[in-house]
C-alpha cells in the first residue's frame, strides 16, 4: 500500500531527528552533565552574548542582501525588515524539517508581497550558489593556512587514491546513465507538453529561471558582494567570540578558528535538524586535533551551537508572529 506524502515525510522527519539525537547521545554520553555546568559557570558571558548579537547583525544581512536580487517588478518589493523576518521564519522551520526553511521563507514572502513562489526559490538558489562559492573560498583559506592538518583530517575521513580510481573505473558508467536520464526526460516532457500538469511545472522553472538571471540585474552589486562577504565573516566572529569565553578554547589561533568554521559549516550541511550531533563531533573532533581535551572541544560545541538553536528558535517565533500580523499582499502597499 502507498503512504500519503505527508505520512512519509513525517516518517523521514521523524527518522532524520532520531538519528540526529542518537549521534548526539552517543557524542555526549561519557560527559557528566556537572562538568557541562561548570563549564557554563566558568565562561565569560560577555564574549557569547556578543557573539549572539553580531549574529543577529548576520541574519539581518542575509535578509537585506535577499531582497538585492528579488526583482521590483514581481509582486511588492521588499524591505529587508520584511526580508529579516522571512530569514528567521526559514531558520525556525529548517529546526524542525531539514532543508524546508528555504522554501518556507520564499512563502513567507510570496503570502505577504505578492511575489511568485517560482521566483523567490530562483533567487534562493542565487544565493546558495554564491555562499557554496564562498564556502569552497574559505575551505581552500583554511588549507592554505593549515595546510598539513588539513590534509591529515581528510585522509581520515576519505581515501583520495580509492575514490579517485571508483570514479575512473565507472565514468562510463556514469556519463552513459546521465545521458539516458537527459533524454528520457526530453522526450517525456515533449509527449505531455500539452499536459496541465507539465505546463505548471514549465512555469515553475521558468520562474526559477528568471530568479536566477537576477545575478545580471542585482540592484547594487557592490553592496550584494559586500554583503556576502560580511555574512561570512560574522560566522567566524560568532566563533571565535566564544572561544574567547572559555579558557581551553581562547588561545586558539585565527588560522585554528578558521578550520573550526570549516568543519562546523560541513557538520550543519548534513540532513538532520539543525545539525545537531553532526556539528558537534565534526567541532569536537577539529579541536582535539589542536590540543584541546574532548571534554572541553564537546562543551564547546554544545555552548555555541546550543546558544545559537536557542537565539534561532526566539528570532524565529518573534519573526512568525509578526509575519502572522501582516494582511497577505497582492499590489504594492506601504510597510
Amino acid at each position: 500500500m502507498k503512504l500519503p506524502s505527508k505520512i512519509k515525510q513525517i516518517i523521514q522527519v521523524t527518522i532524520s531527528l532520531l538519528i540526529a539525537l542518537w549521534i548526539f547521545w552517543y557524542l555526549y554520553k561519557d560527559i557528566e552533565f556537572e562538568a557541562l555546568l561548570e563549564q557554563l559557570y566558568a565562561s565569560n558571558w560577555g564574549w557569547i552574548f556578543a557573539s549572539l548579537t553580531i549574529s543577529v547583525v548576520g541574519f539581518w544581512i542575509r535578509g537585506w542582501r535577499w531582497t538585492l536580487i528579488i526583482s521590483d517588478k514581481e509582486g511588492t518589493p521588499p524591505n529587508a525588515s520584511r526580508a529579516y523576518h522571512a530569514v528567521m521564519v526559514g531558520y525556525l522551520v529548517n529546526l524542525l524539517v531539514p532543508r524546508a526553511g528555504e522554501v518556507a521563507k520564499c512563502g513567507v514572502l510570496s503570502r505577504s508581497n505578492g511575489i511568485p513562489l517560482g521566483h523567490l526559490i530562483g533567487t534562493v538558489i542565487l544565493e546558495r550558489t554564491i555562499d557554496l562559492l564562498f564556502m569552497i573560498g574559505v575551505i581552500l583559506l583554511a588549507f592554505f593556512l593549515q595546510n598539513q592538518l588539513f590534509l591529515e583530517l581528510a585522509n581520515e575521513f576519505v581515501n583520495f587514491e580509492s575514490l579517485w580510481k571508483s570514479a575512473m573505473d565507472n565514468l562510463p558508467i556514469f556519463l552513459g546513465g546521465t545521458l539516458v536520464l537527459i533524454l528520457s526526460l526530453y522526450l517525456i516532457g515533449r509527449r505531455f507538453r500539452n499536459h496541465g500538469l507539465v505546463q505548471k511545472i514549465q512555469a515553475f522553472f521558468r520562474d526559477i529561471a528568471g530568479g536566477l538571471k537576477q545575478i545580471n540585474a542585482i540592484k547594487n552589486p557592490l553592496g550584494f558582494w559586500l554583503s556576502s562577504v560580511a555574512i561570512w565573516i560574522i560566522y567566524f566572529l560568532t566563533l571565535l567570540l566564544v572561544a574567547k569565553a572559555i579558557q581551553s578554547t581562547a588561545i586558539l589561533s585565527l588560522g585554528e578558528i578558521l578550520l573550526v568554521m570549516v568543519m562546523g559549516t560541513i557538520g550543519m550541511l548534513a540532513p538532520v535538524q539543525g545539525g545537531i550531533g553532526t556539528f558537534h563531533a565534526l567541532v569536537a573532533l577539529i579541536l582535539i586535533q589542536f590540543g584541546v581535551s574532548e571534554t572541553d572541544g564537546k562543551i564547546f560545541a554544545a555552548i555555541i551551537h546550543g546558544t545559537q538553536m536557542i537565539l534561532m528558535v526566539i528570532a524565529g517565533l518573534i519573526s512568525w508572529v509578526w509575519i502572522l500580523r501582516l494582511t497577505p499582499k497582492s499590489k504594492p502597499v506601504a510597510d
